[in-house]
């Protein structure tokens, strides 16, 4: 059967953010297939928007804000060609029964990561997620082009926002001092004793729900740290991410952004373990990413999301991570940098 050229594909990730950043190589490389017209289409949740609306990659995005079925029926006009599924989950499934089209889903290592977390069994691939996702956008014949992640800005986003120490207009480090979940992120009195020891002023990035620890830990360091979290939108703190020199970060949708950049980027790893596919993506400057964790934790990984607090209660992940390794590789950034 001869191939059309021109397609119209649906891919569907509801969330969350750095899920969604890692999404778009696939979208690249749709627009990209070679001899075809491709018209992509999206679905995700509202809240996400911000993280699409400026992409070029996409020609309509549809955005779930209550049921899934107020949208079933305007996605069943659109006659799609292929879907691609990367998101993998009810929702999904319901969609794609819904539209009844070729589709591919995205791998999503249920059993391999409980068997890793609760009986400690590597079952896990070597394979990114993005791989991953690639490989649930077989279906369309899409390959990816090794080319990382992107991120695009709206228009008029040119300036630094307003209201930030002069530090900004020259080197900085942001530290990404969110998570999900909390056995994802540095206790307070660790990313103080950490911020005090940096060569670099610090800007704290994270949204609303961080707001109240980036104070604590601007209050205790002075003014060489600045709390930043829940001032600005997402766009701005990508804009602010991309100006750093350096980025501190947990497991978080920020350290993506971050990676979208190939900033110099030093990634602390608590719970959740590099394993499950979901490190930075920087194919073309791997060098530039750096993991922090600690290894050999008979406890970990303790689970694939995270928990408000550490089940054995020593959280070992977290408060054993060594401060002066990454002062030492912020150093030798700055050292190499330079030469």
């Amino acid at each position: 059967m001869q191939k059309k050229n021109n397609i119209k594909v649906l891919v569907i990730r509801f969330s969350s953010m750095g899920d969604i950043v890692l999404t778009t190589p696939v979208l690249r490389c749709l627009k990209k297939l070679p001899g075809r017209e491709v018209e992509v289409h999206f679905i995700t949740k509202k809240m996400f928007a911000s993280l699409l609306f400026s992409n070029p990659h996409i020609d309509k995005l549809f955005l779930l804000d209550g049921k899934l079925s107020d949208l079933t029926g305007q996605l069943k006009k659109e006659n799609y060609d292929y879907i691609v599924d990367l998101h993998h989950n009810l929702r999904s499934l319901v969609v794609k029964l819904n539209l009844r089209k070729p589709s591919g889903s995205c791998r999503k290592l249920n059993l391999e990561k409980w068997l890793k977390t609760r009986l400690k069994i590597d079952r896990l691939p070597d394979i990114h997620v993005v791989d991953r996702y690639f490989e649930a956008a077989a279906v369309t014949g899409a390959e990816n082009d090794q080319q990382g992640l992107d991120f695009f800005f709206p228009p008029g986003l040119e300036a630094i926002p307003p209201g930030l120490p002069c530090f900004v207009h020259g080197d900085y480090l942001a530290f990404v001092i969110g998570g999900k979940h909390p056995t994802k992120r540095l206790p307070n009195e660790k990313i103080i004793s950490l911020c005090e020891k940096l060569p670099l002023p610090v800007l704290l990035l994270g949204g609303a729900e961080d707001v109240s620890n980036g104070r604590i830990i601007a209050d205790a360091c002075g003014e060489k740290v600045f709390n930043a979290c829940g001032l600005f939108s997402l766009p701005q703190s990508a804009y602010l991410v991309e100006r750093s020199r350096v980025v501190i970060s947990h497991d978080t949708g920020l350290m993506h952004i971050a990676a979208v950049f190939n900033k110099h980027l030093i990634s602390v790893w608590g719970n959740t373990v590099p394993a499950f596919g979901m490190v930075p993506y920087m194919p073309a400057h791997p060098e530039r990413s750096t993991i922090v964790e600690v290894e050999g934790l008979s406890c970990r990984p303790c689970t694939k999301i995270g928990y408000p607090k550490c089940p054995k209660g020593h959280f070992d992940c977290m408060n054993k991570i060594d401060e002066d390794l990454i002062v030492r590789k912020v150093w030798a950034i700055m050292t190499n940098d330079c030469s």
